[in-house]
């Protein structure tokens, strides 16, 4: 650059940074909107934000090597004869076979069940692999209806109904022709190759009336066995919580904005929906309104739990389990850095992919080419799962032990501090240092 010294050093937009303009030029050239996978990415308030206080004179602390915290769960407890009883809190979330691989699906299961956990169908029906191999499996029940019959409804462990997602509430998934291939095109009744677009609301009811006769025709179809889970996007929490447990259900799956998705509008999934911390408070008072918290209808939380902290600290603020998609696919293997040569013949980077709506992940999990696929040993992921899911849970117990806690679930929002006003407003607990939250009654 030609030196002036008159002139101050050129400074580039924070509204318009590189990446909006280059949405922008994108946008202009092609005239349509941007589609990608994986969950928001800009920063907001998240468990990061909190600390716990563990014990020092005020608080006895329990000895890790002597004195148990247990882990287990039970989910479904309220209506169902037969509920999901759990070694950990930390279920695997619904990811399609279509977005993933059935060798993916495979090792979700396996390492599941290593685990002591259940996982989730996804969008576009049950594939033998993964209920084969999962010994507490949820099927999800979605407005698209593909691949659904009740003949795999009653092969479930827990039915769980859609009614939104953290990274897209008010929105239906995509998945583009690429990857409907011929056993895809014949689970979802599809034809092969051609792009995809499902449904944003269930077909056959508009609001919490129609979705109490849907939980009552799925009870039936059942034999009031198994649990009915309502999962909502993180968007009016506690009227939704209110909602589905009026309506029937047995558990609510609280799903915030830095969930992940196969394939949805880049808009959607920045721009919808609140983050996952702002929502598990409000819904927590939902249930304790209707005197059902803890001992009535359990909550499940998901949306960027990476660790044991995050499920201990959700745990803390009042739910019952986690979920997790994103990190369960890392886990197996995805956005791995032995595959970066590929991932940049892409156009990216390991840590960035999310392209997975197109069919050509390096990784072999969200894909449908039969060449990529065969480059995750099911075995191994399921191993490498059930690895992770093993110390997520000693993490955990680690902090509640500290905080002289025997399990889990006697975790509470007193256990924690918040590090900034925002995450202190949303989760309802003090800001570090102080007894004052934004918002606290009294103040």
């Amino acid at each position: 650059m030609t030196d002036h010294p008159h002139r101050t050093i050129p400074v580039k937009s924070w509204t318009f940074d590189d990446r909006t303009n280059s949405e922008i030029r994108r946008a202009a050239a092609t005239g349509i909107y941007d589609i990608r996978g994986g969950g928001a990415k800009r920063r907001v308030p998240h468990f990061d934000d909190l600390l716990f206080l563990g014990a020092s004179v005020s608080r006895y602390p329990l000895e890790g090597y002597r004195e148990t915290c247990a882990t287990d769960v039970s989910l479904g407890t309220r209506y169902a004869a037969n509920p999901i009883r759990l070694d950990i809190p930390i279920t695997i979330a619904g990811m399609s076979f279509g977005a993933l691989s059935g060798t993916a699906k495979e090792a979700l299961g396996r390492g599941a069940t290593a685990a002591g956990t259940s996982t989730t169908t996804g969008d576009g029906g049950m594939t033998e692999e993964e209920r084969g191999h999962s010994d507490k499996l949820v099927y999800q029940y979605l407005p698209s209806r593909y691949g659904m019959n009740p003949d795999d409804l009653r092969r479930a462990d827990a039915i769980e109904i859609v009614v939104g997602q953290g990274a897209k509430p008010g929105g239906g998934g995509m998945l583009l022709g690429q990857k409907i291939s011929d056993r895809v095109a014949e689970m979802r009744n599809l034809p092969q190759g051609i792009d995809q677009r499902s449904a944003c609301r269930h077909p056959d009811w508009t609001g919490p009336d129609d979705l109490e006769i849907k939980i009552l025709e799925l009870r039936e179809i059942t034999g009031w066995k198994v649990p009915i889970y309502v999962k909502v996007g993180g968007a009016r929490p506690y009227f939704d919580t209110t909602l589905a447990v009026k309506a029937g259900a047995d558990v609510v799956v609280l799903d915030g904005m830095q969930g992940g998705t196969a394939a949805t509008q880049d808009v959607f999934i920045e721009h919808v929906g609140q983050p996952t911390l702002a929502c598990i408070r409000p819904a927590v008072q939902a249930l304790q309104d209707l005197g059902l918290h803890r001992d009535g209808v359990q909550l499940v939380i998901s949306g960027g739990i990476r660790s044991g902290a995050d499920v201990a600290k959700a745990i803390a603020l009042g739910a019952d389990a986690v979920s997790i998609g994103t990190a369960a696919l890392i886990a197996l293997g995805d956005n791995d850095p032995k595959w970066e040569a590929e991932y940049q013949k892409l156009g990216t980077t390991a840590g960035a992919y999310d392209d997975w709506h197109e069919g050509q992940d390096p990784a072999g999990i969200n894909t449908q080419d039969p060449a990529l696929q065969q480059r995750l040993d099911p075995v191994l992921g399921g191993r490498r799962l059930s690895n992770y899911l093993k110390v997520m849970t000693l993490e955990a117990q680690t902090i509640a032990r500290a905080c002289g806690k025997s399990h889990l679930h006697n975790l509470e929002p007193e256990d924690l501090c918040a590090l900034t006003m925002e995450a202190a407003a949303m989760a309802r607990v003090p800001l570090a240092g102080t007894d004052w939250y934004p918002g606290k009654a009294g103040f």
